[in-house]
């Protein structure tokens, strides 16, 4: 069930509508008469990352591997030429 009540309704009363909202209850705010806004409970974010939804997703899409190659010096330190910048213009 959903329930509406307008925005200045809902101002009086809004201790009530959150408790009702946490306990599963679809609390929609309108104002003239439209919905502006849903009272819904907060849903904690899990945190890092879903590796079967991107797998999932990728196969979707028909990639079988996402990775087919690393080189063996993919993390090696860059050369000490390729870091350092010059200072001033060589020109």
């Amino acid at each position: 069930m959903i329930m509406y009540i307008s925005v200045k309704d809902a101002k009086n009363q809004l201790s009530e509508l959150l408790h009702r909202a946490e306990a599963g209850e679809k609390i929609v705010l309108t104002r003239h008469g439209k919905p502006v806004v849903e009272l819904r409970p907060h849903e904690k974010k899990r945190g890092g990352i879903n590796f079967e939804a991107g797998r999932a997703f990728l196969k979707e899409l028909g990639v079988e591997k996402a990775v087919t190659y690393i080189a063996p010096d993919f993390d090696d330190p860059f050369p000490e030429d390729y870091l350092i910048t010059p200072t001033t213009d060589p020109a």
